[in-house]
């Protein structure tokens, strides 16, 4: 037996070893207190919330803020629901659907076309999508609004849709070609020589190899959209047009503010997010780490 070659192991000198060795790795003691102090961080406000909409309005001023009500009621609840709430609640669905499934389509299309073709007018194209990226949307609420003024379509829906999708197909494009760009070539080489048409590897085999980056974009475009409050607050004025964000309005008064109906129509309004997050929170992880491992 030579001396370089490796002593095999037994289940004796196993058991000898230290019993925090026995991954190869140290455990991050620091990161652990870190993660923990902000889990406490997220926490504490999610706790505040959830309790403070199940108290009174009078025993919001009275009780301690951090004590969960002695007496809970559900009149917060009913007071958010009886307001309108199932209006509100259909409208940011509405524009959240208008949104994100013609952003999503475009963009990927886009981000096909990019990535698969070398030509220069493309190239232009993807720097200008690029350029959208640096222009918030602030800075340009005045000509969107005059330009729905001069399309007839403010006080509606569809004039909170049509810039939303605007200025989601920038990140969009950038997300799904990078991608696009991932997948290996030779998978576009081979159903190439098979006779497949540019179409048909778009939609057999980009859209199901893009599924986990097609999730990520759909869900950030969606709550993007889903809390958005400039554009419904300057391109509508009817009250059923409002969207959910608009909708905390409602409680507010001259002389006050009532928290509890507030942090209750918060808490109705968060239950879609987190549903979503549910359903999708598999291909959302792994869209967001893809690439991350190269």
């Amino acid at each position: 037996m030579t001396k370089g070659a490796a002593q095999p192991t037994t289940p004796a000198a196993a058991a000898r070893r230290p019993r925090g060795h026995r991954s190869g790795r140290r455990r991050n003691w620091l990161g652990g207190a870190a993660g923990w102090l902000w889990l406490g961080v997220v926490i504490v406000p999610i706790y505040w919330i959830l309790i403070t909409s199940f108290k009174a309005q009078s025993d919001y001023f009275q009780a301690n803020a951090m004590i969960p009500p002695a007496d809970p009621t559900i009149v917060n609840y009913r007071l958010v629901l009886d307001s309108g709430f199932t209006r509100y609640f259909v409208n940011s669905l509405i524009v959240a659907f208008g949104t994100v499934v013609p952003a999503v389509a475009v963009s990927f299309m886009a981000a096909y076309a990019v990535v698969r073709s070398g030509g220069r007018f493309l190239r232009s194209v993807n720097a200008l999508f690029l350029m959208g990226l640096a222009i918030p949307l602030q800075a340009t609420i005045i000509p969107v609004y005059l330009i729905i003024i001069r399309l007839h379509l403010y006080d509606s829906l569809l004039a909170i849709i049509l810039p939303s999708i605007a200025f989601a197909i920038p990140l969009s494009v950038l997300v799904l070609s990078n991608f696009i760009r991932d997948v290996p070539k030779d998978l576009f080489e081979s159903m190439h020589t098979d006779g497949a048409s540019e179409w048909r590897m778009l939609w057999h085999l980009a859209l199901p190899l893009s599924r986990p980056a097609l999730v990520t974009v759909s869900t950030y475009n969606a709550l993007t959209v889903w809390n958005g409050f400039l554009l419904p607050l300057v391109l509508t004025a009817d009250p059923s047009r409002r969207t959910l964000p608009l909708a905390l309005w409602s409680f507010q008064g001259p002389y006050g503010y009532d928290v509890p109906a507030i942090l209750a129509s918060v808490v109705l309004t968060t239950l879609p997010i987190v549903a979503l997050y549910a359903v999708g929170r598999r291909q959302l992880v792994s869209g967001l780490t893809a690439g991350s491992g190269k």
